[in-house]
């Protein structure tokens, strides 16, 4: 008997996720777009994951990692090639980096058909939160097929995106512009998060700038803002606090 997957971008879609949906929930618990992302196996990069979130986010212990994260992950694994998997992920750069992970999880475990993207709906690009029970369904219904030489491209996406080949990503975010036109505004924003001289990289910049115009170094209303004007980046209250101590390290 088939099975059908919802490979899930949080814990917040999980808790509103339609009970008239059938399948097994998988959550990507993850903030890959935030440090170090090498190996080549899976589980080095779990290993490597686990170290990085508990040196970085010491609320985390390797054990609630292993729990919570890698024992999670380790479940796309198990979509056989006759069952549906539906990955619902945003548009910010946070899930999109999450997404292409997942996508090349699939692709390189054989898992080539019947993979769909839900996306929310216009207006609610970078907030599934935002949206009704029957908003979801109906974002449900008009998932998009990702077709095998779309998938085979986008997985490319994650092992680039490990790499650092901002080039090689670009490419393939404008091979796929017309039928995903998400990427690519996701691929400039993590280029734009690059140091380049005296600038410090879009997110850093736009956090002085806000903190100037605010006059404050409060984390409620610098965060707030931040989340207004950059929401393609998709940042949590860790991403921005770190970014936050780097700025006043540096000053």
């Amino acid at each position: 008997m088939n099975s059908t997957y919802h490979i899930l971008n949080g814990d917040c879609l999980k808790e509103m996720f339609p009970k008239s949906l059938k399948g097994e929930l998988i959550v990507a618990r993850e903030c890959l777009v935030d440090g170090d992302v090498e190996g080549e196996s899976l589980d080095d990069l779990l290993e490597v994951r686990a170290k990085f979130i508990c040196s970085k986010y010491p609320v985390f212990s390797e054990e609630e990692y292993q729990q919570g994260t890698s024992i999670e992950i380790k479940k796309i694994l198990k979509a056989a090639e006759e069952d549906e998997v539906n990955l619902w992920f945003e548009d910010d750069l946070f899930c999109q980096v999450n997404f292409w992970f997942c996508l090349n999880l699939l692709f390189e475990n054989g898992k080539m058909e019947k993979i769909f993207l839900v996306r929310p709906n216009q207006g609610n690009e970078y907030n599934f939160g935002k949206m009704s029970e029957q908003e979801l369904i109906l974002a449900h219904g008009n998932k998009i097929l990702i077709d095998a030489d779309s998938l085979k491209l986008m997985a490319y996406l994650w092992r680039h995106y490990q790499k650092q080949e901002w080039i090689a990503m670009h490419e393939i975010g404008r091979i796929v512009q017309k039928r995903f036109p998400f990427i690519l505004p996701a691929v400039n924003a993590q280029i734009d998060r690059l140091s380049k001289g005296s600038f410090e990289g879009r997110p850093k910049e736009s956090l002085k700038k806000i903190m100037a115009e605010l006059q404050t170094n409060e984390f409620g209303p610098i965060f707030r803002e931040f989340c207004k004007r950059e929401e393609i980046y998709g940042f949590g209250d860790f991403q921005v606090r770190s970014l936050l101590q780097e700025i006043e390290r540096d000053s």
